[in-house]
């Protein structure tokens, strides 16, 4: 079944984009996977997203001894300060009860205070302390540099194509199935 769908897969993708050259020093497993794959666009997408995420992390881990998840709150407060960790959850697709112990440890630190909501008492809208935001200004600096760096490879008119093509796959999100039944079926 897997052959079948890879020799569709590579007849597709050469009437649609030309064969691809695969670099001989890549890694064949990673060949394998981002090339000969019928899910080649989740698999890339995430390949990408960890080159991307992991060594921004391990240096604020390294520099500023915060976990992906805390400053994954801190750099949504910088981004729009106010919000509450549902929103942070909405967001980021990582799960409530991680980012409530990433909230809780960025009180801590004094990187993060929590608001009441004057309506609702159960809402705590999350704010930047002054060293929060001093981490905020240090840390986003890298993530655009090294967001730069990845689309070097791609000319003005690409990364202009790409933006709006992920744009339009991400704006389809709420027609994506949220549950896979016992066949495997969405």
């Amino acid at each position: 079944m897997l052959g079948k769908l890879r020799r569709e897969k590579m007849r597709q993708r050469t009437r649609s984009g030309g064969p691809v050259t695969i670099p001989a020093d890549l890694h064949p497993m990673i060949a394998a996977k981002l090339w000969a794959n019928p899910c080649w666009l989740s698999f890339r997408a995430n390949f990408i997203a960890h080159h991307y995420n992991q060594p921004l992390y391990e240096w604020i881990a390294r520099k500023f001894k915060l976990t992906a998840s805390e400053h994954v709150v801190l750099y949504a407060v910088g981004l729009k300060e106010g919000i509450t960790a549902d929103d942070v959850a909405a967001s980021s697709a990582r799960p409530k009860n991680t980012l409530s112990r990433a909230v809780n440890a960025l009180v801590s630190k004094r990187l993060l205070t929590r608001v009441e909501d004057a309506a609702d008492r159960r809402r705590k809208h999350l704010y930047l302390t002054r060293q929060g935001r001093k981490v905020v200004s240090e840390t986003v600096p890298a993530f655009v540099e090294h967001e730069q760096a990845m689309l070097a490879a791609l000319s003005t008119e690409e990364s202009r194509a790409l933006h709006q093509i992920l744009t339009k796959i991400v704006l389809s999100q709420k027609a994506w199935p949220t549950r896979i039944n016992q066949e495997g079926k969405t």
